[in-house]
């Protein structure tokens, strides 16, 4: 995996697709590569290492053409080599590939092809898919020759192979496939998403909606085995059953403005601060649309009187934001909420009831998330998905879906997916609440700090003084503990995991009260310990865990609310964030480490956008 172009019009292709793939870098990549139609030949370059070496390699050569594939790839299969780089081509040079996910069954098919002759230069998985393709293609020609007499070119040899050759790949696969046959483009998406992007006189396909900003806002996504054949003027969708289906345009309404980094230094800088709007958008969007929002007839709000425990499912990020949301739901609902780590959901035994289920993925298309949820609906579940991508797979899949209205997240680190979630979560708790009979002023006024919670975040923003000063002190430590409780624990596991993502050090969360039972042995005066207080009822439990971490002379630094005079009194390392009920303060403290994660990474010189080894949307299992 990673990121996928497919272009076909009437512009300079190796421009377009260069420029396209710069859009991708923010997903991680180790090498990159393109192909274009040349006439009646594929031309591909390919190179280790950044965009700007393929840009330098392609300005050696005189390549022109309107139709081409480009990718950036995640070693998955192989080491990172210009042989690993995609796009892959067949023995002959008449078909090339690009490929995100991973093909399962790939060694059996490679021996099969091997044993007729097939040789391949590459350790890859998706090298054999192309030479797969040609093998059909050159079986399905001696059949049509053999039939009909003629061994005329058949325009749609290679639609036809790609469809035959669909069902003998196991796993997870995108593909966008060019040949020098003919002049159009073929793409498939198996459980690893690909949209089309609808233009004028050009169309495009992607692995993210994000590069085709700049040339359209009309896109369609993708079903699970669907089969598209694109060219300049249009482009025809086949189901797996090998039947045309209508596709469905999907209008993005992100702007490119929100794709770019618009002076800030690094993506992740900007999205961060864009967490003021970012708030405000999906909480004004829960009280909109998503509180009617209907599948197969039933009406979401309806269902909430009803639901007696609920079950999260979710990863990474994504998984601190419900654990954090499950606190909530059951101090407002007094409903049971448990937490799944997607990737060991469908390896647990059913329960004897069937909970709701709610899975939450940044970008809908998470592959052990939606494993998971098909598991859950398997178990007769009812489902609702939390995304930020409208028309993303998790939309297909769960029962109902929210919309975060987020707006484009280019950094790896998720910042402002993960605080929409919260706010998300927080208000399906509120009208839970609300759908019950009883007294109502408590989640009035927590509805009324959650409607203004983005002014806090906007204080937290402008002060960011001390934040700079103390990452500069927390970079030099090769091992940081992030301590809390009750709502504010999974705010440390996501402090943590801000970190160790973006700065490359070592970090662990752990609920406060646990350090005594093995934790405090490796505290020493070389292991900070970054502790989250709000005003509830663990406060003064938190302070004496402070209390002992401090026994051990491990430097502390508290993240407190203003006017917390106590923090003060144990250390003179004190971040600050605006008075907020307790159940609120996860939102500004969780802006707070983010902002500590990113100065701390940017005074060790990281790569913050693109961490190393990372890949923004995980669409492998």
């Amino acid at each position: 995996m990673c990121g996928i172009i497919g272009y076909a019009g009437m512009a300079n292709a190796p421009e377009l697709l260069l420029e396209s793939i710069r859009k991708l870098e923010y997903r991680g990549y180790d090498s990159a590569g393109i192909t274009v139609k040349e006439g009646e030949k594929l031309t591909t370059v390919k190179v280790l290492g950044e965009i700007n070496n393929l840009e330098e390699r392609l300005s050696q050569t005189s390549i022109t053409g309107t139709i081409g594939i480009a990718h950036t790839r995640w070693a998955t299969h192989g080491i990172p080599s210009e042989n690993n780089a995609h796009p892959h081509s067949c023995c002959t040079g008449r078909l090339s590939l690009v490929h995100n996910g991973i093909i399962e069954n790939y060694r059996e098919i490679k021996e099969e092809l091997l044993e007729r002759g097939h040789s391949f230069i590459s350790d890859t998985d998706s090298e054999v898919i192309t030479h797969l393709i040609e093998d059909l293609m050159n079986r399905i020609a001696s059949e049509d020759s053999s039939s009909s007499g003629d061994p005329s070119k058949n325009d749609d040899l290679l639609l036809r192979a790609v469809k035959e050759a669909v069902p003998k790949l196991h796993g997870a696969f995108a593909l966008v496939i060019a040949s020098s046959d003919v002049d159009y483009l073929v793409g498939v998406r198996e459980k690893s998403p690909l949209v089309v992007g609808k233009g004028t006189g050009e169309n495009f396909f992607a692995s993210d909606v994000y590069p085709l900003l700049k040339y359209t806002s009309d896109m369609v996504y993708l079903n699970d085995g669907d089969v598209v054949k694109l060219d300049k003027d249009g482009f025809t969708i086949f189901d797996s059953l090998g039947n045309s289906v209508k596709p469905i345009i999907e209008v993005i309404d992100w702007d490119v403005e929100g794709a770019q980094k618009s002076g800030y230094e690094h993506f992740m800088l900007k999205e961060i601060h864009e967490q003021v709007e970012s708030i405000h958008n999906t909480y004004i969007g829960m009280g909109g649309e998503n509180l009617f929002l209907m599948k197969e007839g039933k009406e979401l709000r309806s269902v909430f009187p009803h639901i007696s425990d609920i079950e999260i499912i979710a990863c990474g990020t994504s998984y601190n934001a419900g654990t954090i949301g499950k606190y909530f739901l059951e101090q407002v609902t007094g409903i049971p909420v448990t937490m799944a780590h997607a990737s060991e959901y469908r390896y647990s035994s059913p329960v004897t009831h069937n909970p709701f289920i709610i899975a939450i993925s940044q970008s809908g298309e998470t592959a052990d998330t939606l494993a998971a949820l098909r598991e859950a609906r398997k178990r007769g579940s009812l489902t609702l998905a939390i995304t930020n991508v409208v028309g993303s797979n998790i939309t297909r899949t769960a029962d109902f879906t929210l919309f975060t209205r987020a707006g484009p997240e280019i950094g790896v680190a998720a910042t402002k997916t993960f605080t929409a979630q919260i706010i998300v979560l927080y208000m399906i708790a509120i009208l839970m609440k609300r759908s019950k009979r009883g007294e109502q002023s408590e989640v009035d006024a927590l509805e009324a700090s959650l409607r203004s919670i983005n002014r806090v975040v906007q204080r937290v923003l402008v002060n960011t003084d001390q934040i700079k000063e103390y990452a500069r002190f927390l970079s030099k430590a090769s091992t940081i503990f992030f301590i809390g409780r009750n709502i504010n624990y999974p705010t440390a596991e996501e402090g943590s995991l801000k970190l160790k993502e973006i700065s490359y050090i070592h970090a662990e969360a752990y609920p406060a009260g646990e350090l005594k039972h093995g934790p405090l042995a490796l505290l020493s005066k070389e292991t900070p310990v970054v502790a989250l207080i709000s005003g509830d009822h663990v406060r003064e439990k938190m302070y004496s865990n402070i209390g002992e971490v401090m026994a051990r002379e491990a430097p502390v630094l508290i993240v407190a609310e203003e006017g917390d005079e106590m923090a003060n009194k144990y250390t003179d390392r004190v971040l600050t964030y605006p008075k907020c009920p307790p159940l609120m303060s996860p939102i500004p403290i969780s802006v707070i480490l983010q902002l500590l994660a990113y100065y701390t990474a940017k005074e060790r010189d990281c790569t913050i956008d693109k961490p190393r080894n990372l890949a923004k949307s995980v669409t492998v299992e």
